[in-house]
């Protein structure tokens, strides 16, 4: 049975490796149907409603335990490899480390009790806060990518000096402080769990972690130690990362076995044995949670959910400037504010994906519930392409629906918005029409104004809200011209269809 250890690392590198290159691929040459392995995770795959795969997911649980935490799961492979890393580190007496551990039950199951009962009041910030997928998909667009574009900027400066083109500059304009500073402190906070502790972070707060060591209480497959060959070395235990062996009962805690096999690879005795259940399944939860715990339960639950409630209705809208008021734009293939807000995990993979770099992680945009899914935001030469529907193809929750092509040109994500006292044609009384020129739908358009200037007029039903008016404007330093985002994305209208205007402009500056 050693074996098994040698095939759960084969199977974690090859889910760990393609989907960390997907997020820090800033070339684009990766396939995109890489994304197909993200389809595994568990809460895309609850949000989805991918039925398929979730009930994969689940039988997969019930046969073998949390074996999807071992090898599915990249924040549970990064954990493996800090854990092991941190072995190099250590004096060789000390290369084995992990002694058994009482569970955490009342912490556990109250975090993740907490996260169902705030997602089903309407707000997903738990989901995004500790959903271990989004949380490394976080450390990659935060973390990871930036050092890769910077050491591929570093390489492109040596080689670039030498006549060699091959490798070229990139500028990155995803830097958010509020996201980098989540992401930065949940990378230091699991790995420093995972070096001295392993899988603590699974076996204590993470909510997946939990909900399928609740199903591998019911596995068909699970450790049983022969106490009949059991010379109580202790080896297994040292090696187990989820710390659930207790040697001196001769039990292993199947709640937060993550199945990694470590103990049957190092069991000389084989008395380590991942056999067929027999033995009735303990009770879910243990009967000694005192009553002090579960009221400090409830009035956790009560609180959080009250300030998540007020948080979500409180209207932060910051400087006075309406530019500033705007209503966040969604990006394409959102449908609707509350099926993204509810289905984005905030992942940030639509954020690593975008070629034109438009998308960002928000901050309060959204409210407190919406914080670090993606929003669109506008700069110089930034906009959101026309003919471009990555974001839509990788996401995988549903929270951007794909979208074909000819539909991604009619969706309208926002609505430009012109603020005629501040364009240079009527504060300068000097010909412009940069705005019209880089707006592929027609929807701005110049239209006579005095002295044969012709100043911007917006169509609302051509209008698309792709920021390439905004982008282009040279009013600084908040433009005349700018997206208010929208709700609920519709269809806008093809240019025949709208209402006529003076000039027409035969093409656009993309």
């Amino acid at each position: 049975m050693k074996f098994l250890k040698k095939i759960r690392v084969a199977l974690a590198i090859l889910f760990f490796l393609p989907i960390l290159l997907f997020f820090v691929d800033f070339t684009g040459k990766l396939p995109i149907q890489l994304h197909a392995l993200l389809k595994f995770q568990l809460i895309p795959a609850l949000l989805s409603l991918n039925v398929i795969m979730i009930g994969f997911l689940l039988v997969l649980s019930l046969l073998f335990g949390r074996i999807y935490c071992s090898f599915i799961c990249p924040l549970g492979v990064f954990q493996d490899v800090v854990s092991w890393k941190s072995r190099l580190f250590k004096k060789k007496k000390k290369k084995h480390k992990f002694n058994y551990t009482k569970p955490q039950h009342l912490l556990r199951y109250s975090i993740l009790i907490i996260t169902i009962l705030v997602f089903i009041a309407g707000s997903s910030f738990l989901v995004i806060l500790l959903d271990p997928y989004s949380i490394f998909g976080r450390f990659a667009s935060q973390l990871f990518s930036p050092l890769v574009i910077w050491a591929n900027n570093g390489i492109a400066s040596i080689t670039n000096g030498m006549g060699n083109y091959t490798f070229y500059k990139v500028e990155h304009v995803r830097f958010v402080p509020v996201a980098f500073g989540i992401s930065a402190l949940f990378f230091v906070t699991v790995a420093i769990m995972s070096w001295f502790r392993g899988r603590l972070y699974c076996n204590s707060i993470c909510p997946v972690g939990t909900t399928l060591g609740l199903l591998s209480r019911f596995s068909i497959f699970h450790f049983e130690i022969n106490e009949s060959t059991c010379t109580s070395c202790g080896k297994c235990v040292k090696n187990c990362k989820s710390e659930c062996i207790d040697i001196k009962n001769m039990k292993v805690d199947d709640s937060r076995c993550v199945t990694c096999f470590n103990c049957v690879s190092v069991c000389k005795n084989e008395s380590m044995k991942f056999k067929i259940r027999y033995k009735k399944p303990e009770k879910v939860v243990e009967e000694n949670i005192s009553k002090k715990g579960r009221r400090t339960f409830l009035l956790t639950s009560g609180a959080l959910v009250g300030s998540l409630a007020m948080a979500k209705a409180t209207n932060i809208t910051g400087k006075k400037d309406s530019i500033l008021k705007r209503k966040p734009i969604m990006p394409p293939g959102a449908q609707n504010i509350d099926h993204f807000n509810t289905h984005c995990t905030g992942c940030q993979l639509c954020v690593s994906k975008c070629p034109m770099q438009v998308l960002k992680p928000a901050t309060l945009q959204y409210g407190i519930s919406g914080i670090m899914q993606p929003h669109l935001q506008f700069s110089t030469h930034v906009f959101c392409t026309y003919e471009c529907t990555i974001c839509s193809e990788v996401c995988p929750t549903e929270a951007l629906h794909s979208l074909k092509m000819e539909d991604k040109k009619l969706t309208q994500i926002g609505i430009a918005k012109f603020r005629k006292d501040m364009c240079v044609v009527f504060t300068d009384e000097k010909d412009c029409g940069a705005c019209s020129e880089h707006c592929p739908t027609q929807a701005v358009h110049m239209i006579p104004y005095k002295n044969g200037l012709t100043i911007p007029e917006v169509t609302d039903d051509l209008c698309i809200g792709c920021g390439g008016c905004e982008s282009i404007c040279p009013v600084r330093p908040y433009q005349a011209i700018y997206v208010e985002g929208v709700t609920k994305q519709v269809f806008a209208k093809k240019p025949e269809e709208a209402k006529k205007f003076d000039k027409v402009i035969d093409d656009f500056g993309f």
